[in-house]
């Protein structure tokens, strides 16, 4: 009994403690102090909302300027007279222009020239360009009579030439326009020995702007390099760096991704195509690989670790352009031909006939020569003991005790001697025996020279850390822009 009292008296004062704060008054009191409580939290997370979009477009302003920083600008814009060696400075075709001087033109209105524009065809020449131009052959004479006229002998299919007609038809200008940055303009002159022309070589040099790209690649290299806006010329580029170190066309995976620091160049305004990398990273199944690029005392240009090792190996990992391999190296293989288990010690790659074939690494041709299993063949020696063998040739272009270099192409992909269809059979051995060339270690080109370690370190610090501070700017935008989705 004594202890219910005593539980019984607990509970009411537990009662009686609470009620106070129950009656109507201090009601009201605690729905006040709550609702400016909650009131409080929803205009803190407003203001928190406001302030991570602040701060997501203050990055992402900053992102998308710095990709347009200026780094540098070329200095090679001259205009090279044939006559006299005259060099202008020029940063447009239309300065270019503007440099010629009124002596150069003869006294035809260049203002109300008629321009016509003809596409250089296949076994197009310059008598069958004037001919649907309804020019003659004394123009064809005129122009050609010149020295300066070279250039027009050796035109391209896909290249361009401009006619600048007087009202009469007459010829008064021509533009062999060879690139966007390079073009050959012969302007009508009147002089005391008759009517000729006179030439100028005319080649210009684009603003250079770095620019900053990353993407994770969802389905190939190229589609995500499209995705990221990145040009194809560039695309290219970045796939032959790291194509030491990365197969592109066995080795790629969802989810990798690449980071790369690259020139545009723009003329009189508009962007006209993609420069050199200046610094990219790629990773690759969990792997960083990272290349710079440094142009060494003597203008020679190659991409580096940051290290300062040649991303360069001394052997290629394949030696062609393939489209998959059909049999791997494998020493318990059965021949598909002669039904038997025969070591394969090597690897088919397949492509279509006709493709080149590279030479593995520098070398000396030992052997090139045909054999009823091995068809057309080429064996390479090379340094530290390694041979390479590139079997069912189509065609051998080199020849025993030739010295080879290494990318130089020795000979076409076919299928003579025992072979089911177009495919190179590719052999690597070190010290006579066979390795596996998919898996083996290349050996490592020799670091930067300790003479250009210094300048080295001097030119591409600041690429890396510009390279760095555009990926972290990147994901700092990806973070925010994800967390307010």
């Amino acid at each position: 009994m004594p202890q219910n009292r005593y539980h019984n008296a607990k509970q009411a004062y537990s009662i009686w403690s609470a009620r106070p704060f129950t009656s109507p008054p201090y009601t009201t009191v605690s729905l006040i102090y709550f609702k400016a409580y909650t009131a409080a939290l929803a205009y803190l997370k407003i203001y928190a909302t406001a302030l991570t979009y602040a701060v997501a477009i203050l990055v992402m302003i900053f992102y998308f300027s710095a990709e347009r920083a200026p780094i540098k600008r070329i200095t090679k814009d001259i205009t090279v007279s044939f006559g006299d060696g005259e060099k202008i400075k020029a940063e447009s075709d239309i300065l270019a222009l503007s440099f010629l001087g009124p002596e150069s033109f003869s006294d035809s209105n260049i203002e109300h020239l008629i321009w016509k524009d003809q596409t250089i065809k296949h076994g197009d020449n310059l008598s069958t360009i004037f001919q649907r131009s309804s020019l003659s052959a004394k123009d064809v004479l005129n122009l050609t009579s010149i020295p300066s006229s070279k250039p027009l002998l050796a035109m391209q299919p896909g290249q361009k030439i401009q006619l600048g007609l007087s009202p009469e038809g007459e010829l008064v200008q021509l533009k062999y326009i060879k690139s966007k940055l390079e073009f050959y303009l012969y302007v009508k002159t009147d002089q005391i020995e008759g009517v000729k022309f006179i030439g100028k070589h005319i080649i210009l040099s684009p603003e250079v702007i770095s620019t900053y790209r990353d993407a994770t690649i969802e389905d190939s290299l190229f589609l995500s390099g499209e995705g990221a806006h990145l040009p194809y010329s560039v695309t290219m580029e970045l796939a032959n760096i790291f194509g030491w170190d990365i197969d592109f066309a066995l080795d790629i995976r969802k989810g990798d991704s690449f980071f790369v620091l690259y020139e545009e160049k723009f003329l009189n305004g508009k962007k006209i195509d993609g420069g050199h990398i200046l610094a990219a990273e790629f990773v690759n199944q969990g792997r960083s690989f990272m290349a710079v690029r440094y142009s060494s005392g003597d203008g020679k240009a190659q991409y580096y670790t940051p290290e300062g090792y040649d991303m360069r190996k001394t052997f290629l990992r394949a030696p062609l352009d393939f489209t998959h391999i059909s049999s791997s190296f494998n020493l318990k293989r059965q021949h598909p031909i002669h039904k038997k288990i025969i070591a394969h010690r090597g690897v088919d790659y397949v492509a279509p006939r006709g493709t080149p074939i590279f030479a593995a690494g520098d070398g000396k041709i030992i052997a090139s020569s045909y054999s009823q299993a091995n068809g057309n063949y080429v064996f390479i020696q090379h340094s530290q003991g390694v041979t390479t063998k590139y079997l069912h040739l189509n065609k051998r272009k080199v020849e025993k005790g030739q010295k080879v270099t290494q990318k130089q192409i020795i000979g076409t992909l076919g299928s003579t001697g025992y072979a089911t269809g177009p495919h190179l059979h590719y052999e690597f051995l070190i010290n006579g025996v066979h390795r596996n060339p998919r898996t083996v270690t290349l050996p490592q080109v020799s670091p930067i020279k300790n003479s250009e370690r210094a300048r080295f370190e001097e030119l591409t610090k600041p690429l890396v850390a510009q390279l760095r501070s555009h990926q972290q700017t990147s994901q700092l935008a990806m973070i925010l822009t994800s967390s307010n989705n």
